[in-house]
C-alpha cells in the first residue's frame, strides 16, 4: 500500500470533511453543521490561519488527517504543537498511518523549534491510548482538561 502524508490543499476539503464525520460517528458525537463546515474549510485554507492540516492518501482518496496548531509554553519558553484531531479511518489503522503521522509532525514541530507536543484522548480509547504509549507519548494523570462554551 503507498501511502503519503502531505499538507492538505483546497481540494481536499470535501473528503477531510467526511473524515471528521467519520470520527464525529465514531466518538458518538453530533458531526460539525453546515455553518461549522464553511468556517473549518475557511479557516484550513486561510493564508492567516494558525490551523495546520496534513492528509494521508492513498490510490487518490483520503484516508486521515491530523489537525494542529501552535501554544506556547512558559516554562519551557518555547512553543507547543498542539495536536487537536488525529483521524485514521477504520480500514487503515494499523498500517502504520499512525505512525507516518506522528512522524511528520515532529518533523514540523522540530522544525518551528518547538519544547514537545501535546493533545488529548479519550479515555475510553483504549486502542489510541496504547498506539500513544507504545511511541513512547506519557500520560499526563495529574492535569484535568477543562471547557467553557461561548
Amino acid at each position: 500500500m503507498n501511502i503519503k502524508i502531505r499538507k492538505s490543499i483546497k481540494q481536499d476539503s470535501k473528503e477531510v470533511i467526511r473524515l471528521i464525520k467519520e470520527l464525529a460517528d465514531f466518538e458518538k458525537l453530533d458531526p460539525p453543521d453546515s455553518k461549522a463546515i464553511r468556517n473549518l474549510i475557511k479557516d484550513m485554507y486561510s493564508k492567516n490561519s494558525p490551523v495546520k492540516v496534513i492528509v494521508a492518501e492513498t490510490d487518490g482518496r483520503l484516508i486521515g488527517y491530523a489537525f494542529y496548531f501552535y501554544t506556547y509554553s512558559t516554562f519551557l519558553a518555547k512553543k507547543t504543537l498542539y495536536l487537536e484531531d488525529v483521524y485514521v479511518s477504520s480500514d487503515y489503522r494499523k498500517s502504520g498511518v499512525g505512525k507516518m503521522f506522528f512522524k511528520e509532525l515532529m518533523k514540523a514541530a522540530k522544525k518551528s523549534k518547538c519544547g514537545r507536543m501535546e493533545w488529548h484522548v479519550l479515555d475510553w480509547n483504549v486502542n489510541a491510548i496504547r498506539f500513544y504509549k507504545n511511541l513512547a507519548a506519557e500520560e499526563l494523570k495529574e492535569w484535568k482538561y477543562f471547557r467553557m462554551s461561548l
